[in-house]
Formats: structure tokens, C-alpha cells, sequence
């Protein structure tokens, strides 16, 4: 049994420093918070099950840092310790009993508040003035973002007039409000840059930031819990939390003082539904002795006060009536099933629809018409249905089945070979394709139109002024001057936008054009190895697939693409109107061959340059760009927030990671 046990030990440890490294360093957590804490929760019982085997490097002895090369560290006056978690009311009522026992029949009192779920911070104020500003890091030491922490507009420089103490600590949470974290991402979907997993996640990586003017532009909040002095005004928590809103600090509105266990476990029934209210994050409460002295005659265990404890919710998933299942045809013929929903607030925001994916998941999940459908949040970002509440379906629901035809243009569809996906093959006749293939050939990363989305590609085609992407540099201000909802200056900006588009690179117009399976590293390989449009229409599909990276599917995809006739006459249209249809000369200069031979995958976001930016650097350095990580990765570019799995999969592999920083400095730049 006892080898068993240290069996055990030795995997759950190793496993936690992973998740450990993850969640405060890389911003990338691969599980939940409770499911870490039950695996610690584990450790723990086996190490005090079985003493010989206690290290003092276990997870169980420290607290996770988030410590980070870029900024300086600084040792914190007071440690910020954790706090116990529990995921049960039972257990929240024995902590309740514990306290009343150790105070032996002394009355006592409670502030509960709530759980913000961000990246904790100490803001140090001398006279007044915030002075400095530290993340927790290991609990001993973190980092210096005062810089970053200046910049946010909830957080008093100068505090108000008030009893405020001459020198003081508090603590808190540094947060991203819901409505910012739908905005930012939406933003960086629309850059395809990867999502931010939570609004933690974001508020997290958003401090951490190099450039203050950037964390300045991401709204950060924050709400703050605790006041340490040795000159507090009040003798206990709730009144001097209450004084420091005074001086300017935002603190929890849902703060209240309770004196029984049934006023405490109402407490955590009210805010378990009424929290998907709050405009910010949170992930469970905080229950604290309300008197300091009392504190600090309970004191504290090696990890945690005795004197508090943090009550988890478990994560949000809400059961609503699917409306009906819509089929959706995208920009390149794939027909999307989505589930409309009869709305509900989930973590923050209202769900109304849900992507079912393909044909496949639809028939696994069985959805029958009027289903009451449980609806999660993959990673807090997308809307995912989860299962079916079999026991309110309708005696007579009919089931659902996937469409045969193109909801659209009503062509049959067909399946992709070796994929789940169904396709409209009516590529040039069928509306959303032809408008999605507009809007994305005016999109930032491509040609980069500023004026023409999706509402504005949709107008030009029903107008009969954009029925193809060649059509887009004979639109004049009289043309657009008529159109409903746009108006002279929006014109105005779509104009110069076109005539600016003129100037994009060759490599951005190939990525434009969406040729079928080429991306936009695909479309720089194929820049550099084509040099010009011409040179590309006039290869066969043997010539293009001894391209690196081509091979014979994209060859034959680009062939085809290239004899269209449609295509063929937006080509001609775009070069003369004077888009770049050959590589310029100093493109296809290199800088140096500091890279050369080696295969680079980016991941991530990052603070000096953009990823488009890093990408040319790496060709032009002599190295190749690619997208997935494999044996022959020479190494990944990681920045902040790179993906849980890719990170995984460099683990398994044992590709190294390479910082910005470090990159940076390989090429001498």
C-alpha cells in the first residue's frame, strides 16, 4: 500500500506543477479550477496519510507564481497567502463550526463578499499616493506592474480626503469586464488572433504587457477586498473595506455581515443565481472573521488563515428550449447546423444560438424538435451544446435531420471526402458564398478595405454593385452615395480604403483571393516561390506541387482555381486597376541567415512586434514559417496565452519554447 501511495504521489505532484506552470505563467490553464483542487486535495490527504513521503518542494507547500522575466521583482512586506477553497456548503458549514469551537462560545461575526475571478494585486499607498503595485507571483515575491496599474482608471492615484492611514497596503483583484472581453475578442477573432480563454485569462496577460498604452486601452477594472496597516481605522474587516470606499476604491457591493450559519448559507443560495448579474467575473465567495483581533487569535495554518475560506461555484450551465436548428452555408460552401435558442445568461452575457457543428455531432446528440438543450461555455468563450433533458422532450418531437439541399441557393449538397462536413458545390452562384468571399477579400489581414464587413458586402450584392471581388475597384462615390446606411464620410473612407489596397503586398493579394486550403502562410510561400500572377496561372499542378509546403491537393486546388472563369476575369480586373500582382524586390531580399534551415511556429500574442511582422522576419532571416508543431519544429516563438495543447504537444515532442525576448536577441535585432 505504501508504495501505491508514493506511486500516487509522485504523479499528482508532477501533474500539479504542470497545471501549476500553466495557470501562472503561461496563462494557459488545460483544467478547471476545481478539478485542481480536488488533485490537491488528494495530495494532500495522502501526504498527511502518509508522512514519510512529505517534500518540502511538493505543490502542497507553495503557492503557484506568476513571476515574469520582463519586470522587476519585489519581495511583499506581508505574504499573500491563498485561501482554503471548498466546492460544498457542508464543508463551509464545518469551517463555521471550527471557528466557533476555537473562539470557545465567543460571539463572532462574519463579512462575506465576493470571489472575483482576476489576477490578484497589492497596491502599496504612502500619503495618499499610490506608490507600488505588485502581483501576488509565489505569495513571497511578484512583479512590479505599477506602470500597467497607473493606467487604470477604477484604481485612485491620489485618494480622497478621508482617515486613511499614512502608509498602507490593499489587495485586490485586477479584472476584465464582461462587456470588454466580448469586444476584445470579438476584435481579435476578427485579426484571427487566438481568443483569450476568460476574462482572467485577458486581465492576466493584459498586465503583464510591456506597453502601458495598450494595457490603457484594454479598460481594465478592479474591485478590492482587503486593508493591512499597522494604523487601520477600524477593528474590523467590513467597516475598514467600507472606509476604503470612501477614500475612492472599488469594493464588492454584495458585502454584508452575517452572525448565524442559516444567514450564511442563504447567502451563498442568492449569489450562486444572482452573480450572472454582475458585470465582471467571479467564481465563488469569501467568507472572513470579521474582527481582527479575532483573526489573529485564530491564525494561520503553513498555507492559508484559519480565519477565512473561499466557497468555489461550480462552473455556469443553464437548460433552455431550442427554438429551431438553422443551416447555415459559409464563405467556402460548408453548411454549419445552429441551435436558436430561447435566450439565456450565461457567464456574463445572453445565448441565444449555439453552433451544432456538422452532421455527425448533430445525430450523436439526438436533438428532437422543442428539446430543452443544456448549453455551456467552451472555455467561457463559445456557446456549446452539452445534452438534452430527455425527461421534458414532447411525446410526438420529431427529429431533427440534417438538410439535403443548399438552404440558400438549393443545390444538393455533397460530403467533403474524408471530412464530416456537408458542401454546397455551387461555389459561384450561391449567395453567402459570393459575399463571404467579398467581405474577406476586404478584411484587415487581407486587402485590408476599411467600410466593406459583412452588412456592407451584403448591400453591394443585393444592389448588384459587387457580385464579384473584381467589381470592387469600379465602385465611385456617386455609386455608393445612394445606398442605404451609407452615408458621404463612410463612402469617403471605403473609396480611400480601396485606392490604399492598391499598395498591399503580393503575397496578402494571393490570401485574398480565398483559393481553397491556402491560408496566409500558404499564400507567402507561394509569393515568394511565383513571384508574379502570371508566372502562377502559366504552372501546371506538378510545377506547383514541388513548391515547399503545396503539395499535390493545394497544387490541384490552386490549378483549378486559377482556369475559372470567374476567377480568371477577377484577376484581370484587379491587375488593371493596379493591385500588386508580382513580389517586390526587396520582399524577396533576406535580411540575414540566422534562421536558415530551421522550421518556426508562432503561437501566442505578442508585445514588440505583430505576428505578421514575426512571420516575415523568419523567412527573411532564411528560416520557413509553419503552422503545426511536429518532430521537425525547430522551435515555437511562444508568447502570451499560446494554446494548451500546442503547449502539450512541444512537451511530448520536446520542442523547445523561445520567448519574444529570446527570439529577438537569436537574430540580433
Amino acid at each position: 500500500m505504501n508504495m501505491d501511495a508514493k506511486r500516487r504521489i509522485e504523479e499528482l505532484r508532477a501533474d500539479l506543477n504542470r497545471h501549476n506552470h500553466n495557470y501562472y505563467v503561461l496563462n494557459s490553464p488545460e483544467i478547471s479550477d476545481k478539478e485542481f483542487d480536488m488533485l490537491l486535495k488528494e495530495l494532500e490527504r495522502l501526504e498527511r496519510e502518509n508522512p514519510e513521503y512529505i517534500d518540502p518542494d511538493s505543490p502542497t507547500q507553495r503557492v503557484g507564481s506568476d513571476l515574469s522575466k520582463g519586470f522587476e521583482h519585489v519581495v511583499h512586506a506581508r505574504p499573500m497567502m491563498s485561501l482554503s477553497n471548498t466546492y460544498s456548503i457542508g464543508e463551509v458549514d464545518d469551517w463555521f463550526g471550527r471557528v466557533s469551537r476555537s473562539l470557545e462560545g465567543e460571539e463572532f461575526s462574519i463579512a462575506g463578499e465576493m470571489k472575483f475571478d482576476g489576477t490578484s494585486i497589492s497596491i502599496t499607498y504612502i500619503n495618499g499616493r499610490l506608490v507600488r503595485a505588485v502581483t501576488r507571483g509565489d505569495g513571497t515575491q511578484g512583479d512590479d506592474v505599477t506602470a500597467n496599474v497607473r493606467t487604470i482608471r477604477s484604481i485612485p492615484l491620489q485618494l480622497l480626503p478621508g482617515d486613511w492611514p499614512e502608509e498602507f497596503e490593499i489587495r485586490g483583484e485586477i479584472l476584465m469586464p464582461w462587456d470588454v472581453f466580448e469586444r476584445l475578442n470579438a476584435e481579435r477573432a476578427y485579426n484571427e488572433e487566438p481568443l483569450f480563454a476568460n476574462p482572467r485569462n485577458a486581465a492576466s496577460g493584459t498586465l503583464k504587457m510591456q506597453n502601458p498604452k495598450e494595457v490603457a486601452r484594454r479598460h481594465l477594472d478592479a474591485r478590492f477586498y482587503y486593508l493591512l496597516s499597522d494604523n487601520l481605522p477600524f477593528d474590523n474587516h467590513y467597516e475598514n473595506m467600507l472606509a476604503a470606499e470612501r477614500w475612492g476604491f472599488k469594493v464588492s457591493k454584495a458585502m454584508s455581515v452575517m452572525h448565524t450559519l442559516e444567514e450564511v448559507d442563504d447567502y451563498i443560495a442568492y449569489w450562486d443565481e444572482h452573480r450572472k448579474e454582475l458585470p465582471v467575473a467571479t467564481d465563488g465567495l469569501v467568507f472572513k472573521v470579521n474582527s481582527l483581533r479575532q483573526q489573529l487569535n485564530l491564525g494561520y495554518t503553513a498555507k492559508s488563515p484559519r480565519w477565512a475560506v473561499a466557497f468555489k461555484f461550480n462552473p455556469e450551465r443553464a437548460c433552455t428550449q431550442l427554438r429551431f436548428v438553422s443551416f447555415e452555408t459559409g464563405r467556402m460552401g460548408i453548411v454549419t447546423p445552429v441551435a436558436n435558442l430561447e435566450p439565456v445568461l450565461l457567464s456574463g452575457t445572453i445565448v441565444k444560438r449555439a453552433s451544432l457543428h456538422n452532421d455527425d455531432i448533430l445525430q450523436e446528440l439526438d436533438i428532437h424538435q422543442g428539446d430543452y438543450l443544456y448549453v455551456e461555455k467552451a472555455g467561457e468563450i463559445i456557446p456549446q451544446i452539452t445534452g438534452v433533458e430527455l425527461s421534458k422532450r414532447q411525446p410526438d418531437a420529431g427529429k431533427i435531420t440534417f438538410v439535403k439541399d443548399c438552404p440558400v441557393c438549393g443545390t444538393r449538397l455533397v460530403r467533403i471526402f474524408g471530412e464530416v462536413a456537408w458542401c454546397c458545390p455551387n461555389k459561384y452562384g450561391c449567395r453567402p458564398q459570393i459575399t463571404g468571399r467579398i467581405e474577406h477579400f476586404c478584411a484587415r489581414r487581407m486587402m485590408d478595405i476599411d467600410g466593406i464587413g459583412e452588412e456592407t458586402a451584403e448591400l453591394l450584392y443585393t444592389c448588384g454593385l459587387v457580385e464579384n471581388i473584381g467589381q470592387i475597384y469600379s465602385l465611385t462615390p456617386e455609386k455608393l452615395s445612394g445606398l442605404d446606411r451609407i452615408g458621404e464620410k463612410s463612402a469617403e473612407r471605403i473609396i480611400k480604403g480601396i485606392e490604399e489596397s492598391k499598395k498591399v503586398p503580393f503575397e496578402r493579394v494571393i490570401y485574398a483571393l480565398s483559393i481553397p486550403n491556402v491560408g496566409e502562410t500558404t499564400a507567402k510561400r507561394l509569393a515568394r516561390s511565383v513571384v508574379s500572377m502570371d508566372k502562377m496561372m502559366a504552372m501546371d499542378v506538378a510545377e506547383l506541387a514541388t513548391i515547399p509546403d503545396i503539395g499535390p491537393t493545394i497544387a490541384q486546388n490552386i490549378y483549378d482555381f486559377l482556369r475559372e472563369p470567374v476567377n480568371i476575369e477577377n484577376i484581370r480586373a484587379l491587375s488593371e486597376a493596379g493591385v500588386q500582382m508580382k513580389i517586390d524586390e526587396e520582399s524577396l531580399s533576406p535580411t540575414g541567415n540566422s534562421l536558415e534551415g530551421k522550421s518556426v511556429v508562432i503561437s501566442g500574442t505578442f508585445a514588440h512586434h505583430s505576428r505578421d511582422e514575426y512571420k516575415d522576419i523568419i523567412v527573411r532571416e532564411g528560416g520557413k514559417n509553419v503552422g503545426s508543431i511536429s518532430k521537425k519544429t525547430s522551435f515555437v516563438l511562444a508568447g502570451e496565452n499560446m494554446g494548451p495543447s500546442k503547449l502539450e504537444k512541444c512537451r511530448t515532442l520536446g520542442i523547445p519554447l523561445v520567448s519574444e525576448d529570446e527570439f529577438l536577441k537569436m537574430i540580433d535585432k
